[in-house]
């Protein structure tokens, strides 16, 4: 019978049923390397499923969004602009509450509990990377739900958690640098894909995720600190962060690159659950992996589309490319009206994420996910001297190690042919 309290189980059942294949490694598999390996070999291929030494509480499992037909059919989309109108349409719907002891059982304390692996040689340490935290404030009640990983140090003394200057980075400064949160572990990946959205602060997005699960979703309050979780939660981790901090990295960002090793606050480990109503699976994302870029990539992707469809008459096609990670550079194909249409789209691209680095756009005849059409219409339809727009020192991205202090230049590139010379860049097609 299909979950309906945001179970990992459940949606793998509701994918099936859709005909995706879900495939089993007969191994058991170290934490260090081993499991990576198996993530890697179907990265952007299929979900994976497999077992880790040390953990006979759980099977793990990855690559639930192995490509961006999955995503769409976990939401019922056809199509691009279906799912980008379903993304920026979401409106914060109401859960059902359940009953914490109901589903969960005790499972112990200490960062030892903690299901992280080693993926990377140079990694920092081992890592959490779909843990999920929940925190809330006492003023109005505000809860937010994001992603963040988790670094647990080699010899698993600590643990230390990536916050960037967002909402959970406000809430733990106005409390002092010390805030009771609540770890999701294995969960249904929509509701993933809603705390990925950043929404605006006071959106909380667990209401987004009843959306996205079309109200089907159950949250229990956990016992000590009353936060609220999703009851189909393979497991769950109660803590203190902060206001301690520790050497956090190198960890694997979505450029295929090492991030920068920073001081962040440590997750104090207080109390860790397992589910005891359905099996608890345990969700990893590997780092630069496809899953992280469509996880963080599509929803920006659904924002530019949004801002460029008020911008010009007609949009075709957007994409951020995985070769800049689904982050730093997009690439829009539009029908336009006028000659500067092209820099239109552009702006408001960047304007919708600030992350990005180079935007390129074409007409509606190349299609973007073709990097040999883009790069045809840049060699027959580009010229600086009209279509190169360079914009210096810009609010960047972090994670690009070309930039200053998160300062970079921006460039714009529009390859669209002029109007009143489009006959000029007609492709050849070979007659019936």
């Amino acid at each position: 019978m299909r979950s309906v309290d945001g179970s990992l189980g459940g949606y793998l059942d509701f994918m099936r049923e859709k005909g995706i294949e879900v495939k089993l490694e007969q191994g058991v598999y170290s934490e260090y390397y081993e499991a990576a390996k198996v993530i890697k070999r179907y990265d952007g291929v299929s979900p994976v499923m497999f077992r880790v030494k040390g953990y006979a509480c759980c099977q793990f499992v990855s690559n639930l969004y192995a490509t961006r037909r999955h995503v769409y059919l976990s939401v019922d989309a056809r199509d691009d602009v279906e799912f980008y109108q379903l993304l920026n349409g979401l409106k914060p719907e109401d859960f059902e509450y359940g009953r914490f002891s109901d589903y969960f059982e005790y499972l112990g304390s200490g960062v030892q509990l903690l299901p992280a692996l080693k993926f990377y040689s140079e990694d920092g340490g081992l890592y959490v990377t779909a843990s999920l935290f929940v925190a809330c404030t006492g003023e109005g009640g505000i809860c937010n739900a994001s992603i963040h990983r988790i670094m647990v140090s080699s010899d698993r003394r600590y643990a230390a958690v990536r916050v960037v200057p967002r909402h959970l980075y406000t809430m733990l400064t106005s409390s002092g640098g010390s805030l009771p949160v609540a770890v999701v572990i294995g969960v249904d990946p929509r509701v993933l894909l809603a705390s990925a959205m950043s929404p605006p602060y006071g959106v909380f997005e667990l209401k987004l995720a009843a959306g996205l699960l079309k109200g089907r979703l159950k949250v229990c309050k956990t016992p000590k600190y009353g936060l609220p979780v999703p009851c189909g939660a393979s497991m769950v981790v109660e803590g203190r962060l902060g206001p301690e901090r520790a050497r956090e990295g190198p960890f694997t960002d979505l450029l295929d690159l090492y991030d920068t090793v920073r001081e962040e606050p440590v997750l104090h480990v207080e109390n860790v659950w397992i589910n005891k109503a359905g099996e608890p699976l345990i969700h990893v994302i590997l780092p630069g992996g496809m899953e992280h870029k469509l996880l963080m990539g599509l929803p920006r992707e659904g924002a530019i589309y949004e801002a460029v469809s008020k911008a010009v008459p007609k949009v075709v096609k957007v994409r951020l490319t995985p070769s800049g990670g689904m982050w730093l550079h997009a690439v829009i194909s539009i029908e336009k009206l006028h000659d500067g249409d092209g820099k239109t789209a552009a702006m408001a691209a960047l304007a919708a994420h600030p992350s990005l680095k180079h935007v390129v756009v074409v007409d509606g005849d190349i299609d973007p996910d073709d990097p040999y059409q883009v790069e045809w219409a840049i060699a027959t339809r580009f010229q600086a001297d009209r279509g190169l727009v360079v914009i210096p020192y810009a609010r960047g991205s972090t994670l690009d190690p070309s930039s200053r202090d998160g300062l970079t230049y921006k460039v714009i590139v529009d390859a669209t042919a002029p109007l009143s010379e489009r006959r000029r860049y007609v492709k050849p097609t070979i007659g019936s």
